[in-house]
């Protein structure tokens, strides 16, 4: 079981808000804010702290706990000088992990130079998930993890259905690491650390580690399997 953590979100948007759930979901501890109090009433039944304070002043995210999080998430990447601030008052109050939501590559760069340990630009990564999943006949999402990496989520070729991760040897034969499998599909039950010799179902999903270079491999590999049969 995954060791439970502290994380602030500061600013409550879409994004704030919706990553500020998804980790509650997951039942870690949440202190979500922003300075709009309507944002932290529609928050606050979802999260173990919702609390309504300027995140520009460090005094009020120091009496709000903010220094004891493990992570910190900036998740109001529209305005330049509040987020910089928050970082800079995250950075003094010790936080160990900030991640920052920016508008844009020129706003990632000076976020990166001030502190933030890891900056996302979540329309241009949603947009180029969605061309790969869409030029891809297999995938049915992709997160890129680095430059290199990326975590992809398939339906289990037909050729593949009655084989367990044994038989078929996907690590060896063409580097896919299935680090999970969703049995029955869509709503059916995430199994993180999946049985290697249990088959798979034509419903399944898996979701696999590889390199980004398998991409057009994998598309090919899937083709040939299913046109054996």
């Amino acid at each position: 079981m995954k060791q439970k953590r502290t994380f602030a979100v500061l600013g409550l948007g879409i994004f704030g808000s919706t990553l500020a759930k998804e980790l509650s979901r997951f039942h870690q501890d949440v202190i979500a804010i922003d300075k709009d109090m309507s944002c932290v009433e529609r928050i606050s039944e979802f999260v173990s702290n919702a609390i309504c304070l300027d995140f520009m002043d460090k005094e009020q995210l120091e009496a709000a706990g903010v220094g004891d999080a493990d992570v910190a998430i900036v998740a109001t990447g529209s305005h330049l000088e509040e987020a910089l601030m928050a970082v800079l008052n995250l950075k003094d109050l010790g936080v160990p992990k900030i991640m920052a939501k920016a508008k844009n590559k020129k706003y990632a760069e000076i976020l990166t130079k001030i502190g933030a340990d890891w900056v996302i630009l979540p329309e241009k990564q949603t947009g180029l998930r969605t061309a790969k999943a869409l030029l891809s006949t297999s995938f049915i999402d992709v997160l890129d993890i680095d430059k290199e990496h990326s975590i992809i989520d398939i339906n289990v070729p037909c050729k593949w259905v009655g084989k367990s991760l044994m038989e078929l040897e996907l690590r060896k034969r063409i580097g896919m690491n299935v680090i999970a499998i969703r049995k029955g599909g869509k709503d059916g039950q995430l199994e993180v650390t999946p049985d290697p010799n249990v088959p798979l179902s034509k419903d399944d999903e898996l979701f696999v580690l590889v390199n980004r270079d398998l991409f057009d491999k994998i598309d090919e590999f899937n083709k040939e399997e299913e046109g054996d049969n």
